[in-house]
């Protein structure tokens, strides 16, 4: 077997993550660099960087925060990968050979074409692409349309001798697959290491997230301000261990690595990506030292024939009002304010023949908004009123941003004034997610420094649609025999959860495997579609990740439409684990020897 290890750093999670992680990662012994920016998000505010200026439209942190460190990466010949160049990669790859040559640093640039759609949408109209979810007809105006590509561009680029390899909108697993491919000359059809790289990269792509940040414990986290990195040290045969910096803060464990594996995925056993389905059911993640855990159990089978596209859209206009209000009954004042507020730019539209907004929420900050009928805090003294209105055109928001000098005159004594001043529209932007044969798409690119582009092949079979991906059927569980206690679920457990458009995930994880059969029985989908009542709209699924003694809840229909289209204040779900750990369940009293309150029926 090869015995040699290839160690990726994770050195960016997002766009706006914190330019530090490329010099800690250097600090330690790293053979590439994985560099994430994209959502989508990211997406549409990239597109419309690019409608101002046709040389922007990618990340600008990218080759900013890679810029002071080139001549050491070249030094030590450490390769980058990132989907830094978002809907521009061509113009990224222009500004960081621009940078290399100011500093004198030779640097051989790749970058994958093939990814953006928009030149087809008028033929995917025709051929009746709808939306996914639901149905909807393809609309005329798209601010962007981007199919995930996988791993195999960037492998190919690595091997014709590319120091950085930029991508547009590709699976963010496989910036680490496409490495580790051209390291291990891991083939096309071999699915449990492909599964097993594309682990790698979910590991590593949301950076400190799995070195101890968002950690459900979190006070067991040292060192938030210097938080490491993650690197993963990589075999041949697809194990692996993840680790970080050494002297730097954060914490690698079971279960900071557990809440990352399950963040923002669906079916553990069916994780379909471009190069492969991933099976992360079995998943174990056991201590491999301080800092260190080694992760193994990773499975795969064929890809389908598909690839996902995100196409983004704009939907109209928003303004979000902020107002503080002071005092006894602050939160009913708040509400008022905000009726008033509405009906005062009503007014003005009826005179104007101005049609109504298309959408409002009132959201009181400090009295619990996010957890609707459920706030416990109605009492509270000190808020901020959230008010958002959608309207079709900007100059009706306008107009309503006008009355809100109103607020300190005419409405409830105790109100402090607007934080942030006026709001001025921002466009709304809506997710269109399709899927279209891998076959439909045509040739991948690779551009590598001055040369010809370079079509890559890459299999299109697949073997089956989308939609026809098997899911694991959640399993029913037995109660444990015995006197019961009602605890809140943190005390038995811990979670994490994120988006995916308008569904959240919410992974809960037993603190002891041995919880996993009782659990089993008590956190069924129809109690937590029960604690979110008012929250989630569609259905709730329940999946299970053995390897991690773990479920996974998916609600549909949970995020007021999700990303950058929803109003909530949470538009994303990124609490509602922690929501989900406020639950009362009834465990086995032989599970604690303190005492607490006996459980009744």
């Amino acid at each position: 077997m090869n015995a040699r290890i290839v160690c990726i750093g994770g050195a960016s999670g997002a766009w706006g993550d914190s330019p530090m992680a490329i010099g800690q990662l250097l600090r330690a012994e790293v053979d590439y660099l994985m560099m994430d920016y994209l959502a989508e998000v990211t997406m549409s505010l990239l597109a419309r960087a690019r409608l101002k200026d046709p040389e922007a439209g990618f990340a600008p942190d990218f080759v900013g925060y890679l810029k002071p460190h080139l001549a050491e990466l070249k030094r030590r010949g450490i390769r980058v990968a990132s989907n830094g160049g978002g809907v521009n990669p061509n113009a990224c790859k222009l500004a960081l050979e621009a940078a290399a040559a100011e500093l004198g640093v030779p640097l051989h640039v790749a970058v994958v074409e093939g990814d953006d759609l928009m030149g087809e949408l008028d033929a995917l109209r025709e051929e009746g692409v709808r939306e996914w979810v639901s149905g909807a007809v393809l609309p005329r105006t798209v601010l962007t349309a981007n199919a995930y590509l996988g791993a195999i561009p960037i492998a190919k680029a690595f091997a014709q001798g590319a120091d950085v390899v930029i991508t547009g909108r590709c699976v963010d697993s496989a910036l680490a697959l496409g490495i580790l491919m051209h390291e291990f000359g891991w083939a096309t059809d071999d699915y449990d290491r492909l599964a097993a790289g594309s682990l790698v990269g979910h590991l590593l792509e949301c950076g400190p997230q799995s070195t101890g940040g968002l950690f459900t414990d979190w006070e067991q986290v040292p060192g938030w301000h210097d938080i490491g990195y993650p690197i993963a040290e990589c075999q041949a045969d697809g194990l692996f261990v993840l680790t970080k910096p050494p002297g730097t803060g954060g914490l690698v464990s079971p279960a900071c690595a557990a809440e990352q594996l399950l963040y923002e995925i669906g079916d553990p056993a069916a994780y379909v990506l471009p190069d492969v389905t991933a099976d992360f059911a079995n998943v174990r993640i056991e201590p491999a030292g301080a800092d260190r855990v080694f992760v193994s159990g990773a499975r795969g089978r064929a890809p389908t024939s598909q690839y996902k596209v995100s196409a983004t859209l704009q939907d109209g206009w928003r303004a979000v009002a902020m107002v503080a209000i002071v005092g006894f009954d602050a939160a009913r004042k708040a509400e008022r304010t905000a009726e008033a507020l509405l009906e005062r730019a009503r007014m003005q539209f009826a005179a104007r023949k101005i049609a109504d907004f298309t959408a409002v929420r009132t959201e009181v900050l400090g009295a619990e908004a996010s957890y609707g009928k459920q706030s416990q805090a109605r009492a509270a003294r000190e808020v901020v009123l959230r008010l958002v209105v959608d309207h079709p055109e900007a100059k009706a928001l306008d107009l309503f941003a006008r009355e809100l000098g109103s607020v300190g005159l005419s409405f409830a004594q105790g109100t402090t004034g607007l934080l942030g001043g006026r709001p001025k529209p921002a466009p709304v932007v809506r997710l269109f997610t399709f899927f279209i044969d891998k076959a439909r798409l045509g040739p991948i690119r690779i551009r590598c420094g001055d040369e010809a582009p370079i079509e890559v092949p890459v299999p299109t079979d697949g073997g089956r649609a989308v939609v026809d991906v098997p899911t694991s059927v959640p399993i029913g569980g037995v109660a444990e025999p015995g006197p019961l206690i009602v605890v809140p679920l943190l005390q038995v457990a811990h979670a994490r959860s994120g988006d995916k458009g308008d569904s959240s995930n919410i992974a809960i994880f037993c603190r002891k495997p041995e919880y996993i059969n009782h659990l089993r029985k008590v956190l069924t989908p129809e109690r937590i579609a029960a604690h979110f009542e008012g929250t989630v709209v569609g259905d709730v699924q329940r999946y299970e990740a053995a390897g991690v003694s773990a479920f996974n809840f998916v609600l549909k229909e949970a995020l007021g439409g999700g990303g950058m289209a929803s109003q909530r204040l949470d538009a994303q779900g990124k609490a509602y684990g922690q929501r989900a750990l406020e639950m009362t369940v009834p465990v086995p009293a032989a599970w604690f020897n303190a005492f607490l309150l006996p459980f009744t029926q």
